[in-house]
């Protein structure tokens, strides 16, 4: 039984990392490198899109600026290109052997649809979550029968996993509580 939930607990961390890379990208106004690690750019001819990591060091050098120096300077253009078309509405500018983001500082009206689409994200992770709970209870219910395990083991098993679940709700809704207070922070 104890397996079972060791596996559950390593499922739910994955569930709050995966919910923690996801809210990264959410703009809070203030420049992160974060914010356009993940950008796919299509650098060379006939090669795969890259993520923007792989090609550049990124740095915030101030709350209001990402500067971005790729490795190789005659992809200056397509990384440029990458981040214009992006859906993260970002503007960025070539300056010589880097490019220049400005992080323009978010309206109220902005960081109130920020916050709900934080919701919207946080939501997702908690059904993430619950299906992993779901998968977790499936696995302690074909225990039943089984050598070994009385009614007892099932029951207990199915407490910790409702305990376990709860634990990282909670670190779900702090993880929440916090990006909330970060995006309403002037």
């Amino acid at each position: 039984m104890q397996e079972i939930l060791d596996k559950a607990r390593g499922d739910f961390e994955r569930v709050i990392a995966v919910l923690n890379d996801d809210l990264s990208t959410v703009k809070t106004g203030r420049a992160k490198p974060s914010l356009v690690e993940k950008v796919m750019v299509e650098a060379y001819e006939g090669q795969p899109r890259m993520a923007l990591v792989e090609l550049a060091t990124i740095s915030a050098p101030d709350p209001q600026t990402l500067v971005i120096q790729p490795w190789d300077r005659s992809i200056l253009e397509k990384i440029e290109k990458a981040i214009s078309i992006s859906s993260l509405q970002l503007h960025p500018v070539v300056d010589g052997d880097m490019v220049r983001i400005s992080i323009p500082p978010l309206t109220e009206e902005r960081r109130v649809d920020l916050v709900k689409l934080t919701k919207q994200k946080l939501e997702s992770g908690r059904v993430l979550l619950r299906q992993a709970r779901g998968e977790i209870r499936d696995e302690i219910e074909a225990k039943k029968g089984q050598p070994g395990v009385s009614e007892d083991d099932i029951h207990e098993g199915f407490k910790k996993l409702d305990e376990l679940t709860d634990e990282f709700m909670k670190k779900i809704e702090e993880v929440g509580v916090a990006k909330e207070k970060e995006l309403m922070t002037m």
